[in-house]
């Protein structure tokens, strides 16, 4: 679309604002006079009740025959929704834009929008399960590089498939979630024997985090071009990493308790529709040609990423050049006949780039701490202190000049308990 077939509101939303009526993000909400959580839908500063508006439209027979939004929007999490599937999601991204954009809504649309400030946000999703990916080529080699520097950086299977572990979805937390230090075992090259204690090497990882819907059975699988029937959008993900504890542990069987702790996602789902003029083609996977499995429709995103820590700016990390697609994660997940469930979470893996302003993990900026940081007040960080504060914020090009805002996800260390 060009700028002057873009939709409009008849909110007082400006033009430049990041979450216009071309992002309309989705979100669980609640409020002091009602503490019931349902979805909620951001317009501008403000939020609105998705379930109440819906039902209003249903009573006066404004929504038609189409699945019962309402219903689904009345819930304590997105997973209804995500149930419905994917012509139900344009669906309701088009009613949605119609009550928004039509000055006749206003009088029926009103009365349930909440500003910001006055609600609390919840976890989106109940997360069913959560993988891990490893699609940046940048992180996997410097990785390789700090873990294994006599070794090839990247191993030998890394070109040929999307590699993931699974996570744990029950230690998944909204924005805002303080994270407790963790402890474990650990044990340096030169150590004797391992110790168990608070990590010392507490890192994040800079993520996108991808929200499934459309449950398949067992047995079943799903190609690159189907996966956008199920990638229902996106949210902004902080992997917490507790490095001294990774490093012992993950030989032979990978990431455990250095992960298990704590994966902090944004507040604010963006819909994978919002997203297509973020579409880009991914850098190239010609040398070596992928298995015809991971061919097909396998699109970039052109995610533009922003690390704080403290209020410092330690990188810009770059989501486009990422070398694995969603779609490929996707189709790569279920190729063995493992089945997707409504509210199936799946993060991209570090975002790297090149450079090191970057680089998505204090492991990288760092270089396992031999390089420090430094942060506007004077002070230096290998890895994370107990009281700092990490901020993760995304956007993404819109139609014509606007920008799609993906919300952020914050997270403050507390001591180990």
């Amino acid at each position: 679309m060009t700028p002057t077939t873009r939709p409009t509101t008849w909110l007082d939303v400006a033009a430049e604002h990041p979450f216009g009526i071309d992002t309309l993000p989705y979100g669980v909400f609640s409020t002091a006079d009602d503490p019931v959580r349902r979805v909620g839908v951001r317009i501008g500063d403000l939020v609105l009740d998705a379930g109440a508006v819906a039902a209003v439209g249903r009573d006066a027979g404004l929504v038609g025959d189409g699945p019962d939004l309402a219903t689904a929007w009345q819930t304590p999490s997105l997973n209804a929704f995500l149930a419905l599937g994917r012509p139900a999601w344009t669906t309701a991204r088009q009613w949605l834009t119609e009550v928004l954009g039509q000055e006749v809504h206003r009088d029926g649309v009103s009365p349930h929008l909440h500003r910001l400030e006055e609600v609390t946000l919840h976890l989106p999703v109940e997360v069913a399960d959560y993988v891990d990916f490893y699609a940046s080529e940048d992180h996997a080699t410097n990785v390789g590089q700090i873990f294994r520097p006599d070794n090839a950086a990247l191993p030998p299977n890394w070109k040929h498939l999307p590699i993931g572990y699974h996570g744990r979805s029950g230690t998944v937390v909204v924005s805002g979630t303080d994270v407790v230090r963790p402890s474990g075992q650990r044990k340096g090259p030169n150590d004797p024997a391992p110790v168990f204690g608070p990590s010392i090497r507490l890192d994040i990882e800079a993520e996108l985090g991808y929200v499934v819907g459309g449950a398949t059975e067992l047995g079943t699988r799903v190609s690159v071009d189907e996966a956008p029937d199920h990638l229902f959008g996106v949210v902004v993900l902080n992997d917490w990493s507790a490095r001294d504890i990774q490093a012992w542990e993950y030989v032979p069987l990978g990431p455990f308790l250095g992960k298990s702790f704590a994966t902090s996602v944004s507040a604010w789902v963006t819909p994978l529709e919002a997203l297509a003029s973020a579409r880009v083609p991914l850098p190239g996977q010609s040398d070596p040609e992928v298995l015809p499995y991971l061919r097909g429709d396998a699109f970039g995103l052109d995610v533009h990423v922003e690390v704080s820590i403290d209020g410092t700016v330690v990188s810009r990390p770059e989501h486009a050049g990422m070398y694995w697609s969603p779609a490929q994660m996707l189709a790569h997940l279920t190729v063995n006949g493992a089945s997707l469930r409504d509210g199936d979470l799946f993060g991209s893996g570090t975002i790297s780039g090149p450079t090191r302003d970057t680089r998505g993990s204090l492991l990288e900026l760092t270089w396992n701490g031999t390089e420090p940081l430094t942060l506007q007040d004077g002070t230096t960080r290998g890895f994370l202190e107990d009281g700092d504060t990490v901020t993760i914020t995304a956007w993404a090009p819109g139609p014509g000049d606007a920008r799609i805002g993906l919300g952020e996800v914050v997270g403050t260390i507390r001591p180990s308990a």
